[in-house]
């Protein structure tokens, strides 16, 4: 397991930092903009977090949320280009379910992209799978993706124009439980020890395979 990391870690040529993911704190303004994501954590009017969406994944079907009804599901929303966050997350959810999960019949990592522009299938296949064959990329049009985003708060903000377009955007990854609803905001920059026992805290002891932490 330990060479599997290790080559998931070099699947993903990390470019240069850029924008406010390379500012200090940038993570922690990333988590604050996400609409009512502190609210999430703390008390206070309750308010919906997800909905029903249809998009597609990166081999062209059609996956609406009802696809992963009776598995928890852990959804983060990026883009391919993302220099830092991104890939950081995507790694530490992938090495926390090898060790829950390893066959991904009970929890279903979901990478929704927010750059449908430069994100193509083609190109969301190639990302998700050199992090795990496990993880599912979803896009749909700019519409659909807006309404997604709507749905689960979140925030983007583009910087630039065509391939030198940063985007920043809120760093949350959420969980869902097997009936589709919302569960808990888990930080993006969670290290995967943390995203286990989180894992471990919010999803059913029954459910889960007791492998060490």
């Amino acid at each position: 397991m330990a060479r599997r990391d290790e080559r998931r870690r070099k699947a993903i040529k990390r470019p240069a930092r850029r924008g406010l993911v390379a500012a200090a704190g940038g993570v922690i303004f990333l988590l604050a903009c996400a609409g009512g994501y502190r609210a999430l954590l703390g008390p206070g009017p309750s308010f919906s977090i997800g909905g029903p969406f249809t998009l597609v994944d990166s081999q062209g079907q059609m996956r609406s949320d009802s696809s992963f009804r009776g598995r928890y599901v852990l959804i983060f929303f990026g883009y391919t280009r993302c220099a830092d966050v991104c890939p950081q997350t995507l790694t530490q959810i992938s090495e926390a379910l090898d060790r829950i999960d390893p066959d991904a019949k009970r929890i279903q990592p979901l990478f929704i992209t927010v750059d449908p522009e430069h994100d193509t299938l083609q190109r969301l296949h190639q990302y998700t799978s050199a992090f795990s064959p496990k993880l599912i990329g979803l896009t749909g049009t700019t519409e659909q993706l807006g309404e997604v985003e709507r749905l689960f708060h979140v925030v983007v903000e583009p910087h630039g124009e065509g391939d030198k377009q940063d985007l920043d955007h809120s760093a949350v990854i959420y969980l869902l439980g097997p009936d589709g609803e919302f569960i808990a905001p888990i930080p993006a920059n969670t290290d995967r020890a943390a995203l286990q026992a989180a894992l471990h805290r919010y999803v059913r002891t029954s459910v889960l395979d007791q492998n060490q932490i």
